[in-house]
Order: C-alpha cells, then sequence, then structure tokens
C-alpha cells in the first residue's frame, strides 16, 4: 500500500489509482490488562506493563516497583517538568518499566497518556533521571462511505445507516448546512458520500480525522466541497471549482433544528392575528438550546422590544447584517461592541416577545433590506488564486478518482 506522500500526490495519479487496488485485511487481537503488573521479555529485556487504575498515583506504582521516596520525588519532578505530567488517568494510562532482566533495577519508565504520545524516563550515568517525549503518528487510512435518503429519513439517520461515525456526521452537517436547508432540500432517493480519514494504533481505530470531500445530490444541484491546503498554508473547503464552500453565513444557525416558518411577505401573525411581512425564518428548538453566531462580526444591537423579545443584531460586513429572536437570554459576555466568531454562542433559544413557543427567529439584511436566509445567495469566505487553483484542481481529481474506485469497492481504504 502507497503511503500518503505517494497516493495524494498531484504528481503520482496513477500510481495512486494503482496503489488503491491492494486491499488489507487486519486481525484484531484483544489484550486484556488487569490492574496486576502484566510481565514478558523481549529483544533481551523484561518489560512489566501496569494500567492505572482507580486510587492510583504515580508515587504510589513507583514504590510498588521498589522507587525510594527519593527517587519517586525526583522522577515526578521531572515529569512535571519536561512533559507536563502531573497527574494520571484510571483506566487510560499506562505504564510501562523495563528491566534488563527480571530482577534487575528498572532502567526505564514508559508512561502511555494517549495513543500518539508517550514518555520515556531513564536513568543517565550520572543517576540522574531523565524524560523524552516521542509523537507517535498514527497509521492514517482514508475510508469512503456513500448513503441514500430513503421514506421517512433525516441525513442523520440515513448517515448512520451508512456507516458514518456520528463526529464524522456532525461535521458533514456543518459543512453542508452552508448550501442547504436540510428541513427541506433534504429529499427521498438523494444519495450523498463522505471521503474521511480514520486514525488507528496497532490496528486499532482509536479516532476519525479530517473530513477530504463531501457530495450531496441536493434540490438545487449537485454540492461537492474538498478540503484543500493553499500554498501559505491555510485549508479550507472549496467547491469542484476551486469557489470557496464556506459561506460568510450559515443559512441554518441551529444545526437539525425543523422549520415552523418560512419567510413572507404576507403572513397571519400566530399572536396579532393579522397578516403582515415575516421577514425571517423561524427555527423550532427546545428553550435552552444555544444559539451560534451564523457568520463572525460585531455585535451592534442586544436588547428587549415587544415583538422580538430578547435579541441580538450582529454585522459582518459592509453588506450584511444578522438578528436573532425570543431569546431566553443573552450568552454571558454578549454585549454591544463585541466580537463573535462563526459558530460562537451568543444566546438561548426561548420565547420572550410576540411568541407563541420557544424557537429561534432568524433573519438576514442585506444592504438593509430583508432577504430569505434560504434563498439568498451568499459570499464565500475565500476563494483560491489562479495558482493555488490550478493545483486544487489536478488535487481534486486525485480525490475524484479515490473516490471512484472506494465506491465500487466500500471495503478497501487508502493507507496513508
Amino acid at each position: 500500500m502507497k503511503k500518503a506522500k505517494d497516493i495524494l500526490n498531484i504528481n503520482n495519479i496513477a500510481r495512486a489509482i494503482v496503489a488503491l487496488a491492494i486491499v488489507l485485511v487486519f486481525i484484531a487481537v484483544a489484550l486484556v490488562l488487569t490492574r496486576n503488573v502484566v510481565g514478558g521479555s523481549s529483544d533481551d529485556e523484561y518489560r512489566s506493563i501496569v494500567v492505572v487504575a482507580s486510587g492510583d498515583t504515580l508515587s504510589k506504582l513507583l514504590t510498588d516497583q521498589g522507587f525510594s521516596n527519593a527517587q519517586v520525588l525526583e522522577i515526578a519532578k521531572v515529569l512535571k517538568a519536561d512533559a507536563d505530567i502531573t497527574s494520571l488517568r484510571a483506566e487510560s494510562d499506562k505504564i510501562e518499566f523495563v528491566r534488563a532482566e527480571e530482577n534487575a533495577p528498572i532502567s526505564k519508565i514508559v508512561i502511555v497518556p494517549s495513543p500518539w504520545r508517550q514518555i520515556e524516563v531513564t536513568c543517565n550515568e550520572n543517576g540522574q533521571w531523565q524524560c523524552e517525549t516521542i509523537d507517535i503518528k498514527p497509521d492514517t487510512r482514508v475510508t469512503y462511505r456513500q448513503g441514500e435518503i430513503l421514506d421517512g429519513d433525516s441525513f442523520y439517520l440515513a448517515g448512520a445507516r451508512a456507516g458514518i461515525p456520528d463526529g464524522i456526521l456532525a461535521e458533514v452537517y456543518d459543512l453542508l448546512a452552508f448550501e442547504m436547508d436540510f428541513e427541506r432540500d433534504v429529499r427521498a432517493g438523494q444519495k450523498f458520500s463522505v471521503l474521511y480519514e480514520e486514525n488507528f494504533a496497532n490496528g486499532k481505530k482509536v479516532d476519525n480525522g479530517r473530513i477530504l470531500a463531501v457530495q450531496f445530490e441536493a434540490l438545487r444541484g449537485n454540492v461537492k466541497m474538498y478540503r484543500f491546503k493553499k500554498a501559505d498554508g491555510k485549508t479550507g473547503y472549496y467547491d469542484e471549482n476551486g469557489n470557496g464552500a464556506i459561506k460568510s453565513l450559515k443559512r441554518t444557525p441551529i444545526n437539525n433544528a425543523r422549520v415552523t416558518s418560512s419567510f413572507s411577505n404576507s403572513r397571519k401573525h400566530p399572536v396579532l392575528g393579522y397578516t403582515r411581512a415575516h421577514k425571517g425564518v423561524d427555527f423550532r428548538a427546545s428553550t435552552g438550546t444555544p444559539i451560534p453566531a451564523a457568520g463572525a462580526g460585531r455585535v451592534v444591537a442586544r436588547g428587549y422590544n415587544n415583538g422580538h423579545g430578547n435579541y441580538v443584531k450582529i454585522r459582518h460586513n459592509a453588506s450584511y447584517e444578522t438578528l436573532y429572536a425570543h431569546m431566553s437570554r443573552f450568552a454571558k459576555g454578549v454585549v454591544v461592541g463585541t466580537n463573535v466568531k462563526q459558530g460562537q454562542t451568543i444566546g438561548y433559544v426561548g420565547s420572550t416577545g410576540l411568541s407563541t413557543g420557544p424557537h429561534l427567529h432568524y433573519e438576514i439584511i442585506k444592504d438593509g433590506k430583508h432577504v430569505n436566509p434560504m434563498t439568498v445567495k451568499l459570499p464565500a469566505i475565500s476563494n483560491l488564486d489562479k495558482k493555488d487553483k490550478e493545483q486544487f484542481l489536478k488535487y481534486r481529481q486525485v480525490l475524484d478518482d479515490g473516490i471512484e474506485h472506494l465506491s465500487k469497492h466500500p471495503e478497501w481504504f487508502i493507507q496513508l
């Protein structure tokens, strides 16, 4: 299996495709570690492993191995100063003790605080303990999953059925929310896919990595997004033509919230009883649900009025503003003049003002006029320049070729 630098290199497309034809089958071997020391020898050394249990401390574990109080203090001091380790986590951290032979003094202590990091503590010729931090490179594999919306499905249900992990699904939702209204754009028969990384250690999956590509057959057309690193080192998501896929504003600030009232120039108000314009979109959510800022900007208004109840207004640039109404309360520190990031919580769902129940009323104002958040064309945060776009188009072709092969063989993966 080719390494990442070969497979995903724009100069090795042909070899990358050939490499995809190799299938690796891994047999996972379960090793149950108990509280007791597990011993073994290899390479003329004797090694014993202890899994940290509830109530264990570094001092206790070292003392159990025959270290003196002075040695324990010295080792603890070195770990704190050089590795920033001050405590151990029960049922998670492991400590390995290495001896030249079974009854010899300990020559090395190995602490494994995570699958991607280990700390080695050794004693030098002068009898002083010292430690070294070793970063462990994950065994990263690129995996492809595809699904289809069935009758009665939500996106999350269809994604789970396709075998897409929850965390990856949530990230895909966040990405697609810049282009789609999940309440109105999801229909039976639509297909979607995601190309993403999985990180393994010793043949066992530890966590998920980055999303490399996303595709969804939306009502407005096929939405595609690709992750790409520009020449300046900055990474973003771009459509198939190299235009920025991440918009400056999100159409639906609250993920997976149901639209209960759409943008309209003539809606019968549920409280007032007469027809007037509804200048935003209402999203049903329970009281206390966090409300994220739809885009980065500066808070220009925060207060209360009879219609909106508790509301916040954010100016994003010279053209765009957003307003969030009926809040139960404001987020701490969010006041007029506060600069907020996209996704930062600015308040919490409520039913203040003219409201019949808890929901978020969300408005987008463009050049002083209210526009429909679900249909307005939103500006991208950034597009690629000519040089980056040329590299992107070549790299996108590599990803597309990989997707084509993996779609035919879902059990395959690309070894990075």
